[in-house]
């Protein structure tokens, strides 16, 4: 038996190239560390004739496609019925146009920082972030009446409260100075060392040092974030950011908090739903907040925190000769009450009112109840949850509200919530995925790694008698079924295909080390110079890969393995010892 099948690899070519272990970008590259932070900035305005008009691309080498520029023209303003003056600050997220060529070196560096980041945190590939800061102001001095302008930072990395700071810096005062301003901001930037998950970073900024740490995948979950402290030849003191992305929960949910577990469970099953709300502000960091609600689970679905009816994926999320996507939508136009009336699922939030010094809590209502444009606040659902409600959680919460409990405090106890929530529902999945992979004894240098048998729903299902969520959670209802509906949703196909592929590379790297401690030399002697040169090529192939991928193999087993591969070609006639040292 061929001792190394060449059909058995790390990662096809493609993984292969793009897991080259770049952990900064090339200095060297025009906006090369800009670029590992932002894709561009764009400066949107309104134009009496064009409407909403792009003013100003930087870089001014970014190349957007026509339909990328529309819709973050369209994106960029408020809807006209949000009334939003003075300034307003929203998120957005797109579909990056395929095809499009990429510019600067992020896409180098993407596999360094998507290793070592949480999956939550990973740079998109086939998303664009947009960060938007709307200014609109009375000024006589222009045609409409008003100044009406957006600042807009276009991004790969979902950070909506780092980004959103660095708004809050430089927005101001670009609208007061212009382009200079943006330029020098920019090349600002382009000095920032690069996004390093583990890190506490330093980012300068117009006179301003914002200091973040980005979670790293070896964080321990649960863990509170760990808050940069201010170095002493830091002047003026920095500005610290407690997370780069993480939403206020208790701010974003505190008008649905009696709800959570059931937005928690729609949000899990990728249900399709759309978010109602009186601003782009409010509408796009409830979206946010529901994403992450399910983390550190990856949300496979599709969200858009703010979306028009301009957008171009309008009609096909509106259509009704197929059932909704999963897909959810952060909406302020009241028109999307009749467009969206057969969705199964319809968040309606306004402004939050106060019943004497608790937050009044919206009702479920029923779907038929949704007509009129002037629909009540409610979450408009059929959906009857799996699980029984917490009610020691809502009176935790109600009560701090009373005692006038600080909003982080609050936010905290609601995350922690719902990461151990999702913890126990996940447990059990890692734990049956965990008994599918090969015995270590059973890997053999000499054959191809064994394969990981296949996951069984039914068999995942006989277990949850003895290790079920039971074990971590007081939680009663039907786990069983929300298991079985969890199977048909693209957040379990997408948490299992990264699952498998992370296991497929620690078989291959046990089989790797395996490998590193075989006697090679011994193998070759009764085979022939044919099987010899296989050999060693296929190991070189490996160790390539290896390499590129960072299985996780230990450096001083590779160079073993090296030396092996070099014992083995001098064994070798001269002839093949050189055709072998030139490739």
């Amino acid at each position: 038996m061929d001792p190394f099948d060449s059909s058995v690899s790390l990662g096809g070519a493609s993984e292969a190239a793009a897991g080259e272990d770049v952990e900064s970008p090339d200095a060297s590259l025009p906006w090369a560390r800009f670029s590992a932070w932002l894709e561009c900035v764009c400066v949107v305005t309104f134009d009496l004739e064009l409407g909403q008009a792009i003013e100003l691309v930087y870089p001014l080498d970014v190349k957007l496609t026509e339909k990328e520029k529309t819709s973050i023209c369209y994106l960029s303003f408020p809807d006209s019925y949000s009334g939003c003056l003075g300034d307003t600050q929203f998120n957005f997220r797109l579909r990056h146009s395929v095809g499009r060529g990429n510019r600067g070196a992020w896409f180098e560096e993407t596999d360094a920082y998507n290793r070592d980041a949480p999956v939550t945190l990973q740079r998109e590939q086939s998303h664009l972030y947009g960060y938007v800061y709307f200014r609109q102001v009375k000024d006589g001095s222009v045609k409409r009446g008003y100044f009406q302008k957006s600042l807009v930072l276009v991004s790969r990395l979902p950070f909506a409260q780092l980004f959103q700071t660095l708004l809050q810096v430089i927005a101001p005062e670009y609208f007061e100075k212009q382009e200079p301003c943006l330029e020098a901001v920019c090349n600002e930037i382009d000095q920032w060392p690069g996004p390093t998950p583990g890190r506490i970073l330093s980012l300068p900024v117009m006179g301003v040092v914002i200091q973040v740490r980005i979670p790293s995948k070896d964080d321990k979950l649960g863990d509170s974030p760990v808050t940069p402290g201010a170095k002493e030849n830091l002047l003026p003191a920095p500005m610290i950011l407690p997370s780069p992305h993480e939403q206020d929960l208790f701010q974003c949910f505190q008008s649905v908090l009696i709800h959570v577990q059931m937005l928690w469970e729609l949000m899990l099953l990728g249900e399709p739903v759309v978010v109602m709300a009186p601003s782009p502000t409010i509408c796009s960091e409830t979206v946010l907040a529901l994403v992450s609600s399910v983390s550190p689970l990856k949300y496979c679905c599709d969200f858009r925190p703010y979306f028009t009816i301009h957008d171009s994926e309008f009609k096909e999320y509106t259509t009704r000769t197929q059932a909704p996507p999963s897909v959810i939508l952060g909406v302020t136009n009241p028109f999307f009450i009749k467009t969206f009336q057969f969705w199964p699922h319809i968040i309606r939030l306004g402004e939050v009112k106060m019943s004497g010094d608790l937050p009044k809590q919206v009702k479920v209502k029923k779907l038929a109840k949704l007509k009129s444009l002037d629909t009540k606040p409610g979450i408009y659902t059929a959906y009857k949850t799996f699980l029984h409600k917490d009610k020691t959680l809502i009176k935790r919460l109600l009560k701090g509200i009373q005692r006038k409990r600080p909003c982080e405090v609050q936010s905290a106890i609601l995350r922690r919530y719902l990461l151990e929530l999702t913890q126990s529902f996940i447990i059990p999945l890692e734990r049956y995925l965990a008994s599918l992979m090969p015995l270590q004894r059973s890997i053999s240098p000499w054959k191809t790694p064994p394969q990981i048998h296949p996951f069984s729903q039914e068999e995942f299902i006989g277990t949850l008698e003895h290790a079920g969520p039971q074990l971590t959670s007081v939680l009663k209802g039907d786990w069983l079924g929300l298991y079985r509906r969890f199977f048909r949703s693209h957040n379990f196909d997408g948490w299992y295909r990264l699952r498998l592929r992370e296991m497929t590379q620690k078989v291959e790297s046990l089989h790797l080390e395996v490998i590193c401690d075989a006697d090679l030399l011994a193998w070759t002697r009764d085979k022939s110079e044919v099987e010899i040169v296989d050999l060693i090529l296929k190991l070189r192939e490996k160790l390539m890969r290896a390499r590129r991928q960072q299985l996780g193999v230990q450096e001083e087993l590779l160079e073993r393995l090296e030396r092996s591969i070099h014992t083995v070609i001098s064994s070798l006639p001269e002839d093949l010892q050189t055709l072998l040292h030139r490739h």
